[in-house]
């Protein structure tokens, strides 16, 4: 299991780390509204994400069991998606959460409802966890690993948010172009 999430811990803290709506919102909930309102938000973030998991888990899980063949080409579509995020993240600009009332469902809508995120447990569960052999409990190990790196991430964003925002907004370009690189990378493991 530990060789398996040394071969995707990249991808994922690139993924979880970098801007995104989950984290934007974390930043923008904490330090708009203090800590008290900026926790509901990323409580209900994290119920959200927690919540997607499961499905994916038993999605990638049955697909594994009663489509094995798909897994493959699913490998591919997640270093075709890995490479598409690398580029997109060289190539862009960070941008600010909307202005908006911050609570617990607005967080976890958030959450259940973020492409990136969907796409993120997908593409770690096709390419990486299911072709080292893992069986249900092992995904499920997986699963509770990237839910712990994720939370750090969203209390990271929310405890700091004023603190990385500037440094985002003034050395965006290089950060991205790093952080670009380094999914690149990702994607080439996966499809070697």
């Amino acid at each position: 299991m530990l060789q398996t999430i040394l071969s995707y811990l990249p991808y994922a803290l690139i993924t979880t780390f970098t801007p995104g709506p989950n984290n934007l919102m974390s930043l923008y909930s904490v330090s708009n509204g203090g800590w008290k309102t900026g926790s509901r938000v990323i409580l209900g973030i994290a119920s959200g994400f927690v919540s997607l998991m499961v499905i994916v888990i038993l999605f990638c899980h049955e697909l594994a069991e009663y489509a094995p063949e798909l897994v493959k080409y699913l490998k591919y579509a997640g270093a075709a998606y890995i490479l598409w995020l690398a580029v997109h993240i060289a190539l862009s600009r960070t941008s600010e959460a909307e202005g908006q009332t911050m609570n617990f469902g607005k967080g976890f809508v958030l959450a259940v409802s973020n492409i990136k995120v969907i796409l993120y447990l997908i593409t770690i569960f096709t390419a990486y966890i299911i072709p080292s052999g893992a069986n249900l409990m092992e995904m499920c190990g997986h699963g509770a690993f990237i839910v712990a790196v994720s939370a750090m991430s969203w209390t990271l964003w929310g405890l700091v948010g004023g603190i990385l925002q500037e440094f985002l907004a003034r050395y965006w370009r290089p950060f991205n172009i790093a952080m670009g690189i380094a999914l690149l990378w990702c994607a080439w493991q996966i499809v070697m």
